[in-house]
């Protein structure tokens, strides 16, 4: 599968077969989650990446330019790894969502969303510092949620607290409820860690994932 925009890739390719740690550079349970399906051992380790959006930039660019900040920044401490970083922005008319953190900020997120389609940039970089392997991708989803009335605003809310999540839903949990579609070509990137991308840049980066 060709990536998005080849012009955000810097592509060294190494040894087939010469397989190294993974580090996933996220504390999102999530992403770990998401990991973890791939069978294969990794570490974690806390990218500590400043999330602030820069003046004037957009849901996507912002996305990208998180996710490879993140695998860079554990990287350095992880040289000869495969590190992933990954980042998803929430995206309501070219207006950045981020993650509400609180109850009210979830309210007025949601109450944003309701009844119109908001795209979830989900941005995915591998970087290897050992041999230059440098990749990044993107798997925008369009999600079209559902005119909400207060109440169920309220409900779900209370019944999940989604408040670590961008835009305030868990698709992967009731937030199902909440939506009219989803449209998208890499199922788990909406939950947060794209795997199809994912996997494509760890086999390029020289890891043997069905040996």
């Amino acid at each position: 599968m060709p990536p998005t925009d080849p012009t955000a890739i810097h592509d060294s390719t190494t040894p087939q077969g010469a397989n190294r740690t993974v580090v996933l550079g996220s504390t999102s349970r999530y992403r770990r989650e998401l990991l973890a399906r791939l069978r294969l051992p990794f570490e974690v380790d806390a990218p500590d990446v400043d999330e602030t959006p820069q003046v004037g930039e957009t849901p996507e660019s912002l996305a990208r330019r998180l996710a490879l900040a993140k695998a860079h920044a554990v990287a350095v401490r992880h040289p000869e790894a495969l590190v992933i970083g990954s980042d998803q922005v929430a995206d309501l008319d070219g207006q950045p969502l981020g993650k509400p953190g609180t109850h009210e900020r979830a309210v007025e997120q949601l109450r944003l969303m309701r009844g119109r389609t908001v795209i979830f940039q989900t941005a995915v970089a591998v970087v290897c510092r050992a041999t230059g392997f440098e990749q990044l991708d993107l798997a925008p989803v369009r999600v079209r949620f559902r005119a909400l009335s207060d109440a169920e605003i309220e409900n779900y809310l209370r019944a999940e607290e989604p408040y670590d999540c961008a835009g305030s839903a868990k698709s992967e949990g009731l937030g199902i409820a909440l939506l009219e579609a989803i449209d998208n070509d890499d199922p788990s990137a909406l939950v947060g860690l794209p795997l199809i991308r994912t996997c494509r840049m760890l086999r390029e980066g020289g890891l043997v994932l069905l040996a």
